[in-house]
């Protein structure tokens, strides 16, 4: 029972880490692009947004693989 408790966790915790190095690195990244060529800020922004939402898909998968190990818990 608790190795699946340990599991979800980790796929949580996992999920969400990588998610936030990934948005930070990707953040600056714009940034920095930005500040290089302002005349393109407006495309980068949109690719930028885009790119979150597969981030942070990538990131609600993680959890919702907790949730289905929390769920075979036997009560």
């Amino acid at each position: 029972m608790s190795i699946i408790a340990i599991g979800a966790g980790i796929a949580v915790s996992l999920a969400g880490l990588g998610g936030g190095i990934g948005m930070g690195i990707l953040g600056g990244k714009c940034f920095e692009s930005i500040a290089r060529l302002p005349e393109v800020g407006k495309d980068i922004r949109n690719l930028l947004f885009i790119t979150l939402a597969f981030i942070e898909t990538l990131t609600i998968y993680g959890l919702l693989i907790a949730l289905m190990l929390v769920q075979k818990i036997p009560t």
